[in-house]
């Protein structure tokens, strides 16, 4: 009699393993092609008078704002109350006394200053579209559903800002997330920071 220390049912079983992991791999591959081509997909914006454009991701919404903003959009996927939102400003300037960027990163700072919780992490230049600007990073904290006898917790938001004048404009750029969710949201702002053209 003949001994063998392999299981004859593992013999029998190896091709339907093979066959299953095969299937998954598979699955997991168009699961994974499926994610990057619509997290991938971007929505253009273009300024009315042919100034500034620059693409967002797809599955933003736009939004209201109480601000006059160009663009204000945000990411109705982002797991907080306070969602990722992205908002483009605009301010016409004085063509014979234009201000210099770092009047400008004073004056925002100054604005800045009134938000709840303010803290300058960071600033200094950047490039953004062949342009010279400003980065401002910042945090601030907000109670997004302010609601009577409504539970809701302040947010700690994180923002990045983009100050950069051109001929006759001044223009601000930022995007603003939970700090839980910045990470993620840097990712996003990077890719429409190099969308922008001017």
């Amino acid at each position: 009699m003949i001994r063998s220390d392999t299981p004859v049912y593992r013999l029998r079983t190896l091709p339907s393993d093979l066959g299953v992991a095969l299937v998954t791999l598979i699955a997991l591959g168009l699961g994974w092609l499926l994610m990057v081509q619509t997290t991938g997909r971007t929505r253009p914006y273009a300024e009315p008078d042919a100034g500034l454009r620059l693409a967002y991701p797809a599955g933003w919404i736009s939004v209201d704002s109480l601000q006059d903003l160009l663009l204000k959009v945000e990411d109705p996927q982002t797991a907080s109350a306070f969602k990722t939102t992205l908002s483009v400003e605009r301010r016409d300037l004085d063509p014979a006394n234009p201000p210099t960027l770092q009047t400008l990163l004073d004056r925002r700072v100054q604005e800045h200053a009134q938000l709840i919780g303010y803290h300058l992490l960071a600033d200094g230049e950047a490039t953004l579209a062949g342009q010279r600007a400003i980065l401002l990073e910042y945090a601030y904290v907000v109670q997004p559903i302010d609601t009577p006898r409504r539970a809701s917790l302040p947010v700690v938001v994180h923002a990045r800002e983009y100050l950069f004048i051109t001929k006759d404009r001044s223009y601000y750029i930022t995007i603003a997330a939970p700090e839980i969710s910045f990470v993620q949201a840097s990712a996003q702002f990077e890719r429409i920071i190099q969308s922008i053209e001017l």
